[in-house]
């Protein structure tokens, strides 16, 4: 919070087209790694900014085995830049290949999203559930424009414009991340966009899944994980998303790409 909106000088950095990192950022998943691992010195690392870190083999085994935990220490970084206020902090705890926990922090509202496998989705210790629509048809959308990837702009648009016809808004405020945690809390009623890393979408899933939704890649599997096309909401939603999905922009288009 100390550098929003006043970002020192020489502290942004383009790390490829459109893909910024600020001081931030960096600040903010140091101090991510530092604070968990002073409580588990035997977990693993997944960073936006630091990328792969290994933990202490005999600490984990101390304690029944390996967490990775999966960090995104500024989602919406350039949301930050411009000082456009959405933007926040994503953490998740994976074990076993399964994520079992995770939180969004939006410190502009001061509002904590936190989820357990097995123990629901939560806001400021008020329970979240995902909307009661249960088609596109009139729903409240939201996306993210493939800015990384402008090669899929057409068949990017061609979905959007599918979606577009049938719902009743669509909405691209630059922050995954936070976008999966408003699904989790009913304010949109789905959300879909292509080529996201692991960190943008982990505590957000299962955020929606905790609060009764559903997660999955546009053929309605999971390969998200690997590929980062993802489509969310309540069942009905995410059903209706991957007809349309799988017939305007399938996985195989999409990796082929």
């Amino acid at each position: 919070m100390r550098h929003w909106r006043q970002l020192p000088p020489g502290s942004i950095e383009e790390k490829k087209k459109n893909d910024f990192v600020t001081i931030a950022d960096r600040e903010s998943e140091e101090r991510i790694v530092t604070a968990i691992r002073s409580r588990f010195p035997g977990d693993a690392f997944l960073g936006e900014e630091g990328g792969a870190r290994a933990g202490d083999p005999a600490a984990a085994a101390g304690r029944g085995g390996p967490r990775t935990w999966i960090v995104d220490p500024l989602d919406g970084t350039a949301n930050f830049i411009a000082g456009f206020p959405f933007w926040c902090v994503s953490i998740a705890a994976r074990e076993a290949g399964r994520v079992v926990a995770g939180v969004i922090w939006d410190p502009l509202r001061d509002e904590l999203y936190c989820a357990e496998r097995g123990g629901g989705a939560w806001r400021n210790g008020t329970r979240l559930a995902v909307s009661k629509r249960p088609t596109i048809d009139g729903a409240f959308v939201a996306t993210g424009f493939p800015f990384r990837s402008r090669g899929l702009i057409d068949p990017y648009l061609a979905l959007f414009r599918a979606v577009f016809l049938r719902a009743r808004g669509i909405r691209r405020a630059g922050s995954a991340a936070l976008d999966l945690a408003l699904v989790a809390a009913g304010v949109y009623d789905g959300f879909f966009e292509l080529q996201l890393a692991p960190w943008d979408v982990a505590a957000g899933a299962i955020l929606i899944e905790e609060a009764g939704g559903a997660v999955t890649d546009f053929s309605g599997g999971d390969a998200f994980w690997d590929r980062g096309n993802i489509l969310a909401g309540p069942q009905g939603i995410v059903r209706d998303l991957v007809e349309i999905a799988s017939t305007v922009l399938p996985e195989e288009k999409i990796a082929g790409s």
